[in-house]
């Protein structure tokens, strides 16, 4: 058992920790961009270490460090692990006399840690995935104008992640595609069961995309598929996942959602498509799809349980006529 004190659990560890899996960041590999942010702070800051910090369930791993060794630490030894918790810089002038880490091993053995710095990889939405932090073996301070220096280095890096993010979705809708939705629900299949929680799949088609394809031309279509994935974010929660998995097959995973809420959260979203505007607005084309929904049953093993029941719900639509949502649901 640890002799030093737990870390803090921020209020919103939940998204926070969803955020961190969404920006696809686990193992990767360092880049020059990277690089060149510590090797500023570390020109700035005069610190024989600097890193960037992602803080996850249980532990700390680095994305690109100068002075470790180590790649990465248990979350109970990181500095970083308290620093999350602020939205502003936390600074430590000298651990041995800080209670918070005047026991931890990163202090009394290598690396020997007196000062350190650490600013907040703030997510858009608010959610600190991890900190760009400058760490010294000998006791200092920063100055206020210092302070606000290493908050735009982490800003400056947070935009790094984000344009590394952008850089896997889809152009046109702007949402991650097949390969990110079956990683991301794994996680959130594993995480429900955990958590005994609901976990929703909806799968829709666009019914006649190859109608305005043809008939007003591609760029109008993937105007349409553009406002299409606007109006169906309006209907999901922080949560909840949204990707595009072919030319107009899309998937929306309902974190926390059930079965009925699913489905009328999901005639919803179709009835909001018949109404929704477009380049087709002033002629006799009426925009739809049709969706196939499930919801996680005691008996799947995997997320792909939830895939294959919810493309036959798909398929079962389809076959109904288009313009419908069908569900399949495993009873216990």
């Amino acid at each position: 058992m640890a002799s030093y004190p737990a870390f803090p659990v921020p209020a919103d560890e939940d998204q926070r920790l969803r955020d961190l899996e969404r920006y696809g960041l686990f193992e990767a590999d360092s880049d020059e961009h990277f690089d060149r942010i510590l090797d500023l702070a570390a020109a700035i800051f005069q610190t024989p270490i600097v890193a960037l910090s992602l803080v996850e369930a249980d532990r700390q791993w680095f994305l690109a460090r100068r002075g470790l060794d180590v790649r990465e630490t248990p979350r109970e030894m990181a500095f970083c692990a308290h620093a999350i918790v602020h939205d502003d810089v936390m600074v430590v002038p000298d651990a041995r006399a800080d209670e918070r880490f005047r026991s931890n091993p990163l202090v009394f053995a290598d690396p020997h840690i007196r000062f350190y710095a650490g600013a907040p990889l703030q997510t858009p939405e608010g959610h600190n995935l991890g900190t760009l932090c400058v760490i010294d073996r000998e006791p200092r301070d920063l100055s206020a104008e210092q302070r606000a220096v290493l908050h735009r280095l982490a800003q400056l890096a947070m935009r790094e992640l984000e344009l590394r993010r952008l850089a896997h979705l889809c152009p046109v809708t702007g949402l991650p595609t097949r390969h990110t939705f079956l990683t991301i629900g794994e996680r959130e299949f594993a995480r429900a069961r955990r958590d005994h929680h609901p976990l929703s799949l909806l799968l829709f088609d666009v019914d006649n995309l190859r109608l305005i394809n043809n008939r007003w031309g591609h760029a109008a279509g993937d105007r349409v598929l553009a406002d299409l994935v606007q109006l169906a974010r309006t209907f999901l929660q922080e949560q909840d996942f949204a990707a595009r998995l072919g030319d107009g097959e899309f998937a929306l995973l309902l974190v926390g959602i059930d079965a009925d809420r699913a489905m009328a959260l999901a005639e919803s979203l179709r009835t909001a498509v018949t109404h929704m505007p477009g380049v087709h607005t002033h002629s006799d084309f009426r925009l739809h799809i049709s969706g196939g929904l499930t919801a996680l049953a005691p008996q799947d093993h995997a997320f792909p349980d939830l895939i294959l029941r919810a493309e036959r719900a798909l398929a079962l639509a389809k076959g109904n006529g288009r313009d419908q949502v069908a569900s399949l649901f495993e009873r216990p």
